[in-house]
């Protein structure tokens, strides 16, 4: 029993002594006892040097290192120009602080001449929510811009298209010095600041405004890079100009010019070429030539193949480059100004101007029941042309230290035509026709659209109370006109000539008004109670009118024509939990949400008067196993209401072979949505991981029901179906070699999607999932050479319940190389390959394509502020891009035009270009910083 008694005693007491933290506190200060703020503090295991937590001095030279274990360590302190500082050190268990005291940095000794002090300076950084890379550390070619720079980064990926990605997710907003830079387009900073120009890019995920004021989650999260300038940029004047003349007329000109000051901003931008290059979003595009209302507007906007509809879309991989060619002339200002210390203005215009020219071929295998297909061919030529206006205005205005009230509006007004020719044709396996059609669809659209909200925040006298509203309002009026002249030809059921001549004209009216409530009421203890209220009220009214012609003389056609009035009206309660601790917080939070959607009656519309009711739960949860080791768990659920054109039972024959309606039985969707995402980040190694899973679960999702007739017409119709499941997940993991001049990148992605296949009227299961991922070498030696090899592979299964003997299978690659030597210091050559290679099973479909870009710079001027450069683009002359995707009952391959090979001579003038130290161009240094140090 003694013995026991022992074995207990001791097995408690070690665990205690184990258990046990300590902080390790001290003062860094210079030979004259001055405070050292920013210093680098790193705490490495005795035992093998490996890096256990880090930090740095605060102003006043103090800094502590928090839930150290009992044990022994090294103490590392750096600070450039100054003598790197270690010293042993052993925790006791006698006392929860180790007071590493008053430190005295040395000088590093100086001569008479200038020498060279060069401090290793930590790649990536992790701060609990927010991946920080020191953009110094990342080398790039010449006039980079910031999305060269981002492609260096680990846990960072830029598509061809510019499209930008952090661990897994796409990035929807970039701000400048933590402020927004022409609104919310991401490209706009991305494509067109210098590279030179960032000191960190920050990459958190951003809060609404009222999450960020009460701290309590809402479910509103965007992925967010935050560009950090260099503190001689924000001082001054910076940018670029740029004009180049090519073969075949190619020409391109840009011009870039920012200022910044104490609490002021101005950018002007300014753009036109025919290259396809953008320097804005693809998105903002679509939205110009109103890709949103192409199947109401009786006349294609984008080229959208027609063989067959399908339901939840698996992977689409394609050469990422801008479809057909494209002539574009674009500009614009960015103002921010702080007005006074407590009014601060953020503004924006951007205007441009898109002329495309497309030609596209499709094929396309349809799948159908009892194991049978069939093909469908087409070829089309389209012209999309669009101007744009786009304006933002937001003012952030703090009343006194309790209340502030911040107003943001938006303004976007477009005015798009469009013009397409198409020739399809469907037939069997064996070949035999069964039907074809001709077409020629035109439509002109403009569009307004306003949003506008007030935030009005204020907290009470006690500590943690506070209250927060919103009001926003929204306005969307869209006016078309289109209309279709088709040829359409069946050769078995009833064979015969169908020939459709039409115009139609639709307007589209759309209000909403919202107001969200909340107030928190601390519990103590660093709890907080939410009470919440959101109502949203949003009215819409919809008229479309088509007309039959013969002979010039235009009947109305009730069939396809309708009008319609309908108001949905959404209220919802809600109670959130909020509890935070030194290593984590959560919350946790239901909602009720009730939804009422109300409207008249029409020829063809029955009136609706339907409610939907819901509870939506929520939870999450953030733990900080160390200051450079995270995890995030999010739980959130969601009620989606079916749009009003899927509500609508209006027929849709813009293309006769494939043809679609709404369905005005349709009920909401009810999803649950569950995240997790940790991150890793070793500075001492260099040693990067983060991971992104998450699963959805919905409930009644809405699908497209396909219905195929004798003749192949296919009718597409939304409808609710059980449930859907989707997982994916995406890792990172990176790591430099040092010894080798090198870095590695592995970022594996996995997704599995099982969903329900409706093909007439027979409901089955279907599954894809999607094997892939990016690999990534870097070899950067001195300023001197680059090297960076890449391989990103997409490899994709989709099986049919309903038609095994058709399952499908591709597999697209596409492998990378660039390198940029510099010679003599004024002189760069920079070449990058894109080898491209689609295949697939199901079809016996290779297609493999090589761009080869190259090009050679000499610098000029004093300091090397001129650039002339010679490129071939192209040099291989593939005029094409490949998309190849699979959905629920079809495998698509689509070639479409693209420029060819041509030959440019440009020239870039810098404004403000920096020098290093080193008397180079102020390329980046690939791994530490650089100062001079005088006598």
């Amino acid at each position: 029993m003694k013995k026991l008694y022992f074995v207990l005693t001791f097995i408690l007491t070690t665990s205690c002594l184990f258990a046990q933290k300590v902080n390790v506190v001290g003062h860094v200060i210079d030979t004259l006892s001055k405070p050292i703020p920013s210093a680098t503090i790193m705490l490495l295991s005795a035992k093998d040097s490996t890096l256990v937590n880090f930090g740095s001095s605060d102003l006043g030279g103090g800094f502590e290192l928090k839930n150290i274990n009992q044990g022994s360590y090294i103490l590392k302190i750096t600070f450039v120009g100054f003598k790197t500082y270690t010293k042993k050190i052993a925790t006791s268990p006698d006392s929860p602080v180790l007071d590493a005291g008053r430190i005295k940095m040395l000088f590093v000794s100086t001569e008479l001449e200038a020498i060279i002090v060069q401090a290793d300076k930590a790649q990536v950084v992790v701060k609990r929510d927010t991946i920080e890379y020191n953009a110094t550390t990342f080398k790039t070619k010449a006039n980079a811009t910031v999305e060269d720079l981002l492609k260096k980064m680990p846990g960072i990926e830029v598509s061809t298209d510019g499209t930008v990605s952090a661990q897994g997710e796409q990035v929807q907003k970039v701000l400048v010095d933590g402020r927004e830079f022409f609104g919310r387009d991401p490209k706009l900073a991305t494509r067109n600041l210098p590279a030179d120009a960032i000191e960190k890019v920050q990459v958190f995920d951003k809060k609404s405004d009222q999450a960020q004021f009460t701290g309590i989650e809402d479910g509103q999260r965007e992925k967010t890079i935050n560009l950090e300038l260099k503190e001689e940029k924000r001082n001054g004047a910076f940018g670029k100009m740029m004009a180049g003349a090519g073969t075949n007329d190619r020409f391109k000109a840009s011009a870039s010019v920012n200022k910044f000051g104490k609490g002021s901003q101005l950018s002007f931008l300014g753009m036109g070429n025919n290259i396809n290059e953008q320097g804005f979003g693809i998105d903002d595009f679509m939205n110009f030539t109103g890709g949103s209302q192409s199947m109401m507007s009786g006349g294609g906007v984008t080229i959208r193949t027609t063989g067959g509809g399908g339901n939840q879309s698996g992977p689409t991989i394609n050469t990422g480059r801008q479809n057909g060619i494209m002539t574009n002339y674009a500009g614009g200002v960015n103002f921010n100004e702080d007005l006074s210390k407590k009014t601060t203005l953020t503004s924006s215009y951007f205007y441009n101007k898109l002329d495309q020219n497309i030609t596209q071929n499709t094929h396309r295998v349809n799948y159908l029941p009892n194991d049978s297909s069939y093909f469908y061919d087409e070829s089309a030529v389209q012209r999309n042309q669009s101007d744009n206006h786009r304006a933002t205005l937001n003012i952030d205005q703090k009343i006194d230290s309790a209340n502030s009230i911040k107003s943001t509006n938006s303004l976007t007004y477009s005015n798009s035509e469009q013009n397409a020719i198409t020739n399809g044709a469907t037939t069997l396996t064996d070949g035999t026709m069964v039907n074809t059609s001709a077409r020629n669809n035109q439509s002109a659209q403009t569009s307004l659209n306003l949003n506008s909200s007030l935030l009005y925040r204020h907290k009470f006298a006690k500590k943690g109370r506070s209250f927060s509203t919103t009001l926003t309002y929204g306005l969307s009026q869209i006016k078309s006109k289109g209309s279709q002249n088709s040829q359409n030809e069946y050769f078995t059921l009833n064979p015969g000539t169908q020939e459709i001549v039409q115009k139609n004209t639709q307007t589209t009216d759309n209000q909403s008004y919202a107001a969200n409530l909340s107030y928190i009421e601390p519990l103590g203890g660093r709890k907080y109670l939410e009470a919440s209220y959101n109502i949203r009220n949003s009215l819409n009214q919809v008229d479309r009118q088509v007309f039959d012609e013969k002979n010039g003389v235009a009947t109305p056609n009730q069939a396809l024509s309708n009008k319609y009035n309908g108001n949905y009206l959404y209220s919802r309660p809600g109670l959130n939990l909020r509890v935070n601790r030194q290593k984590y917080n959560f919350s946790a939070g239901v909602n009720y949400q009730n939804t009422h959607l109300k409207s008249d009656a029409t020829v063809k519309f029955k009136a609706i008067d339907k409610t939907f009711e819901s509870f939506l739960p929520s939870a999450h949860f953030n733990y900080d196993f160390t200051s450079v080791k995270h995890l995030r768990m999010d739980y959130e659920t969601a009620m989606n209401e079916p749009s009003i054109q899927q509500l609508q039972p209006v027929i849709d024959n813009s293309d006769p072979l494939n043809i679609s309606t709404g369905n005005p039985e349709l009920r909401p969707s009810y999803s649950h949505r569950m995240t997790a995402n940790f991150t890793l980040f070793d500075p001492g190694r260099l040693f990067n991981f983060f991971s992104f899973i998450t699963a959805n679960y919905t409930l009644s999702p809405i699908i497209n029901s396909q219905s195929v007739n004798a003749n192949l017409v296919r009718l597409t119709k939304p409808i609710n179906v059980s449930d859907q499941v989707n997982m994916t997940a995406n890792f990172n993991v990176g790591m430099p070699v040092k010894k080798i001049l090198s870095r590695f990148n592995v970022g594996p992605t996995a997704s599995w999607t099982r969903g329900i296949n409706s093909l007439n009227e027979q409901e089955s299961y279907t599954w894809q999932q999607s094997l892939g991922g990016r690999v990534g070498y870097n070899f950067t030696f001195k300023e001197v050479f680059t090297l960076d090899l890449s391989a990103n592979l997409s490899h994709q299964q989709t099986t049919y319940e309903f038609n095994k003997a058709n399952n499908q299978t591709y597999f697209n690659k596409t492998y990378t190389a660039e390198t940029n030597v510099t010679i003599r210091k004024n002189y760069q050559f920079n070449t990058n390959l894109d080898y491209l290679v689609y295949t697939s099973e199901t079809t016996d479909y290779n297609q493999v394509i090589p761009y080869w870009n190259m090009s050679v710079s000499r610098f000029l001027l004093k300091n090397n502020v001129g650039e002339l450069r010679f490129t071939v683009n192209n040099l291989l002359d593939q005029s094409l891009s490949v998309s190849q995707s699979a959905n629920t009952n079809y495998l698509q391959q689509q070639v479409t035009n693209n420029l060819g090979r041509y030959f440019m001579v440009s020239f870039t003038y810098s404004l403000n270009k920096q020098l290093n130290p080193m008397g180079g161009r102020g390329n980046r240094g690939g791994g530490g910083m650089r100062m001079m140090i005088r006598d």
